[in-house]
């Protein structure tokens, strides 16, 4: 490997002489080797994306000339169009919590970029410098914040697709699931009857209330730092350096971006993130439950509910010849507790990391936010694909439960009284009879009876 030397103001450093970062994105590599995670391709983009708004804005105003700019926005466009340079990001995710290296490498690899398409060598600063020219009217503490939200907002535009996909299986299952009903469960325990259709109903619910939470956030996220620069306060930013960001911004993304009223707030506290996370927390529980509900009653094949029948998708034991296991929702779960576990970082990251002028784990922050949604979008997409489409209800083994459940009592308590109806299921579970058998040897004399004890008349 061959290198350049390149000079900062602590001294000289080598840099390998075929990449398109520099001496700042070098130091760090050597001085934040922690956990080898890099940021996801979907952050560089959103900063790609925001340089280039930052850039037209500049070239606008005539901060920046023509030649220069359009080289500059030529490297933008490789990266944005063609996806390419993306493997110069090499910086771990666990550095600086302003994630100045991050937005120092983006700087460098457009300016060394830049330099060479006017024909200019790398590593020299010129004609294309990373700070005076890419990084102009910008600090890393607001465009960092701002590319957050633009990335986190690209990212819950993936997965409400896959939550109305869920929301519409869910619906057919409804459909299909109408005329069946089952005994209900409350503390693991024999209740009242329940339409089948009523429980996957509830998951539904849940599902679309979470949509309409993830809607909400958007809209709070579209306000961003921008033009804030260090504080909040646009120090070195031109007056309408940050209207013309935002529109330029909101013509690449196709998204109504707009500038925070005051950009302090998106520097010094990301809450609006924090924001996010809890709501993606919430539709964790809403997954986790259903994924919960239909693995028990899809326990068994016979010691267990076995209400639901699941579809056979791999062999579920290395020792056990013939077992299938409830997989999918067994993943889904363990997605669930991740994002429950990603939401308590990035609230730790507001507590420890916002103080006074500046959130200083913002990088820990957007890691786990978008974690989170990926492996929502992608735990979704298997759930729905290998589990939720071909589930089965086991009709005769609800029937079968139906005919034997004790709380079908509940319905005689207006005529009986609560005594005796407890005396009748109390009797009947330890006998293991019927309740209508109980009935009979009680000599207890009930019109309408059997109408009275119809499952399907009591829901």
């Amino acid at each position: 490997m061959s290198f350049r030397k390149e000079k900062d103001v602590l001294g000289e450093l080598e840099v390998p002489s075929d990449v398109y970062w520099g001496i700042n994105t070098q130091r760090a590599i050597q001085n934040f080797q922690i956990s080898g995670k890099k940021f996801p391709t979907i952050f560089i983009k959103s900063l790609a994306q925001l340089k280039k708004a930052c850039l037209l804005a500049n070239m606008e105003l005539n901060l920046i000339n023509k030649e220069h700019g359009n080289a500059i926005l030529q490297a933008i466009n490789e990266i944005l169009e063609e996806e390419k340079h993306l493997d110069h990001f090499p910086i771990d995710i666990f550095q600086t919590g302003s994630g100045t290296q991050t937005n120092m490498n983006m700087n460098e690899v457009l300016a060394n970029r830049a330099s060479q398409i006017l024909g200019f060598p790398m590593g020299k600063k010129h004609p294309i410098h990373p700070n005076d020219h890419v990084n102009k009217s910008q600090s890393s503490n607001d465009i960092i914040p701002s590319a957050m939200h633009v990335s986190i907002i690209h990212m819950i535009l993936k997965l409400i697709p896959e939550l109305k996909k869920l929301v519409e299986i869910l619906s057919k299952k409804v459909e299909e699931f109408k005329e069946i009903v089952k005994v209900g469960r409350t503390h693991l325990q024999d209740a009242v009857p329940i339409p089948l259709s009523l429980e996957f109903k509830v998951y539904k619910k849940q599902i679309e209330v979470n949509i309409k939470r993830l809607n909400r956030v958007i809209d709070e996220l579209y306000y961003i730092p921008i033009g804030g620069t260090a504080l909040g306060t646009g120090l070195n930013a031109h007056k309408d350096f940050a209207s013309l960001t935002i529109s330029h911004l909101s013509t690449i993304t196709s998204l109504p971006f707009k500038i925070n009223p005051v950009k302090a707030e998106g520097i010094s506290s990301h809450n609006t993130i924090v924001y996010a996370s809890s709501i993606l927390k919430l539709l964790a529980l809403s997954l986790l439950k259903m994924a919960n509900d239909i693995r028990w009653m899809g326990s068994g094949p016979r010691a267990g509910l076995s209400e639901l029948i699941l579809p056979q998708n791999e062999p579920g034991s290395s020792i056990m010849p013939g077992k299938i296991n409830p997989t999918q929702s067994e993943a889904l779960i363990q997605v669930c507790l991740q994002v429950i576990g990603n939401d308590s970082v990035v609230t730790s990251g507001e507590l420890y990391g916002s103080v006074l002028d500046l959130n200083v784990s913002k990088p820990l922050m957007i890691i786990n936010t978008l974690e989170s949604i990926g492996l929502l979008i992608g735990g979704i997409n298997s759930f729905v694909s290998n589990c939720l489409i071909d589930l089965k209800a086991n009709t005769k083994q609800i029937e079968s439960n139906l005919e034997q459940m004790l709380m079908l009592v509940t319905n005689l308590t207006p005529i009986l009284g609560y005594d005796k109806s407890s005396e009748i299921a109390q009797r009947a579970f330890k006998e293991g009879k019927s309740i209508k058998e109980v009935i009979f040897e009680m000599g207890l004399e009930i019109d309408n009876l059997d109408e009275l004890l119809d499952p399907k008349k009591m829901v």
